[in-house]
């Protein structure tokens, strides 16, 4: 008979028993519901509402148990549910009565939302640190390319010449505010919900202040119901989640794009490659092309997670079960994702040639030549209409701009002259650009300087 079953006459039937359990995906809570029942137990023993004999031995055993599961020696059976359910049974086989006295004073729906939390708490840490190697790579990369010039796109069209490292950068910044969405998720994730019972705490009285400390929890939560329904921290995470995957996925059309014959700008190391089983041609970028992939997916939990809580009336529901498949999937995603991109980046290989011959034409340096009449005087406006016109007299001419002579510049507009014909080199273009955010040289080398010192590593 299950833990709860004094009430019912009848057996589950093996069906349901296979349809609501959890033991499958959620025994990988079983570290923090031991440290969960651990405090708890402490806590029943100091406040006197169990003896502090059998609070002793109920932890001495959860230690027991925490190293058979973590050495794969504990059997997982659905009739038993969930990992609570699992390291209680094995308690009170252990300990008889004594053992049985761990659920004094809680609930299944305040032990798993406290579960979670010290989960997510940990998984956002490791992700933190993932999220910064994957930094550490970009910058790298940038620090080799702090002289590399390539075209800048805008509406996937030529726009302005930038340098490599610049646009690298942007995905660090990126990167960066993906962190601190983590850290701002972690803030509400880190509230201790134990104690809430059910729905409406409990008539014995506990310590929750205790188990606060207990777990390293700097507030606890201030309403039973709210902290047993409440979700929104796990939704916010996955926000958190979708919107680095995001990142990623722009990140990796940028590669894919980059790496692709017609722009032949990049190439990846063959370790991070795979082949055609038909062509034998090809070397496709698949990790990049997986991550963009696998951003959906990450998506889908998080529509998955806020649709299972949208109709949800308090307090505690069975729907609410559903909430760790998806947390759990994006989480393993997003760890995947970064187990990979960093050593990908590391292994990229950069044809300066290709991207500079792309940031070469004179078009590119349009913006370059308005700016150049605005510093005589003119309202950029009327700058931008007068350069537009030179664009098209060059084009009516077949001729590029770089091309044009002096009088015929002047043609269009009388303010030309001769300095205006040197503009059209991509790296004066770049070097012309030194205010604070911008892509020149010396903008770029400080931008590079600043995340090595925030990362903390140098070259």
């Amino acid at each position: 008979m299950a833990l709860w079953g004094g009430r019912f006459a009848e057996q589950t039937q093996r069906s349901v028993q296979d349809f609501t359990q959890s033991i499958s995906y959620d025994k990988r809570l079983y570290k923090h519901d031991i440290a969960g029942s651990m405090a708890h137990a402490a806590m029943l023993g100091a406040a006197g509402i169990i003896p502090k004999e059998s609070a002793d031995a109920i932890c001495r055993k959860l230690a027991v148990l925490k190293r058979r599961i973590a050495e794969g020696k504990m059997e997982f059976k659905v009739e038993l549910e969930d990992i609570h359910m699992h390291i209680e049974t094995a308690l009170t086989e252990a300990l008889g009565p004594e053992g049985a006295r761990v659920h004094t004073a809680r609930s299944r729906n305040d032990q798993i939302a406290l579960d979670i939390r010290l989960y997510l708490r940990d998984e956002i840490d490791d992700l933190t640190k993932e999220i910064r190697t994957l930094q550490t790579a970009l910058v790298k990369k940038a620090d080799e390319h702090k002289r590399t010039v390539m075209p800048g796109f805008t509406h996937m069209q030529h726009a302005q010449p930038v340098l490599l490292a610049h646009h690298l950068l942007a995905y660090v910044e990126m990167l960066a505010r993906d962190a601190e969405r983590l850290a701002d998720a972690r803030r509400r994730i880190n509230v201790m919900p134990l104690g809430s019972g059910a729905i409406a705490g409990t008539t014995l009285p506990i310590d929750r202040e205790f188990v606060r400390k207990r777990l390293k929890f700097p507030k606890m939560t201030r309403n039973s119901m709210d902290a047993v329904a409440d979700r929104d921290f796990a939704c916010e995470l996955l926000a958190a989640l979708s919107i680095f995957a995001m990142h990623i996925s722009r990140l990796s059309e940028d590669l894919i794009l980059w790496m692709s014959q017609e722009f032949s700008f990049i190439t990846f190391g063959d370790a991070f490659c795979t082949g055609s089983s038909l062509m034998p041609q090809k070397k496709n970028p698949d990790i990049a092309e997986l991550s963009r992939g696998k951003t959906g997916r990450i998506y889908g939990d998080l529509t998955a997670l806020l649709t299972i809580c949208k109709g949800l009336p308090l307090t505690y529901n069975r729907d609410l079960q559903e909430d760790k498949e998806p947390l759990f999937d994006a989480i393993d995603t997003v760890h995947a994702i970064l187990s990979v991109y960093p050593a990908m980046i590391d292994s990229m290989k950069v044809n300066k040639d290709a991207m500079l011959k792309a940031a070469s034409d004179p078009g590119l340096m349009a913006t370059d030549l308005a700016e150049a009449l605005v510093r005589k005087g003119v309202p950029f406006r009327f700058a931008h209409h007068k350069v537009g016109a030179l664009v098209k007299f060059a084009a009516d001419h077949n001729k590029l701009l770089n091309e044009l002579t002096l009088k015929e510049m002047k043609s269009v507009f009388p303010e030309a002259d001769a300095s205006m014909l040197k503009l059209f080199a991509p790296v004066h273009a770049v070097e012309g650009r030194d205010v604070f955010g911008a892509t020149g040289f010396k903008q770029v080398a400080s931008q590079v300087a600043f995340w090595k010192k925030e990362l903390r590593f140098s070259s």
